[in-house]
């Protein structure tokens, strides 16, 4: 699809000091196909706060994947601004931004995105060695971690010989590892059965409380909707529903 170029928004505010953790302005995708344009997202606003647990939730079309993809500067915003710890992303030059993603945002996908040649600490610890961490202290952080989260023993396998559960708790370690600000997942329990897939929540929901990392979600899953502190429901792009919990 063709990316539609809109004038940014003259009422766009500039980044402050202690700002929350994401905040978007009037926050527009669209594109165009064969001459059809389509609004995938539209007019969005929103302030997520740090150490937040939050759940984009929507049927598909909804937006929740794009607005998701945009804040973690994976798609580019057609009109509005988006702010990661006060810092605008929106017009970031491409070889900036990939650098400000692999540095401060995790990211877990749907097909966990694992690469089949390396094993899973080589995989896990990947983003560590692109931002040139020591060896010493990728495996160190590597191997606690694959330990607080029930996988220690695993590190020489690689994805083929890793359960699906396995493979995506090595694809959180990967996202959190790093200690990013923020952890971006795009349906990371789609794939897995119940048992598998609360267990994966429990971890994720513990790593939001004990390490303070803030987590933002786009999922169909009931169970992570109940789990979340903040529920945002998008339909046809724009946020209908946001509801703060205990």
């Amino acid at each position: 699809m063709k990316q539609v170029t809109m004038e940014p928004s003259e009422t766009a505010a500039t980044a402050v000091s202690g700002a929350p953790a994401v905040r978007t302005d009037d926050v527009w995708k669209v594109f165009e196909h064969d001459g059809i344009v389509v609004e995938a997202v539209r007019g969005v606003s929103l302030a997520i706060e740090p150490r937040d647990f939050v759940v984009l939730a929507g049927p598909s079309g909804s937006g929740k994947t794009t607005l998701l993809n945009m804040i973690g500067g994976l798609t580019r915003a057609t009109r509005g601004q988006i702010w990661i710890d006060g810092r605008d992303i929106t017009d970031l030059p491409e070889r900036e931004l990939a650098r400000w993603r692999l540095e401060r945002v995790g990211f877990v996908f749907q097909a966990y995105n694992l690469l089949p040649v390396l094993t899973a600490l080589e995989n896990a610890e990947f983003t560590m060695l692109l931002r040139g961490i020591p060896e010493d202290e990728r495996r160190k952080r590597v191997e606690s971690l694959f330990a607080e989260i029930g996988i220690a023993g695993l590190e020489d396998r690689r994805p083929s010989k890793l359960s699906g559960g396995q493979q995506q708790r090595v694809a959180v370690a990967r996202a959190v590892v790093g200690r990013p600000a923020l952890v971006l997942a795009d349906e990371p329990t789609a794939n897995l059965d119940s048992q598998t897939s609360s267990e994966l929540i429990d971890l994720m929901a513990r790593l939001n409380q004990e390490h303070g990392t803030t987590f933002v979600f786009a999922t169909h899953d009931t169970e992570l909707m109940r789990r979340a502190q903040r529920f945002i429901r998008l339909v046809d792009g724009q946020v209908v529903e946001d509801e703060r919990r205990r």
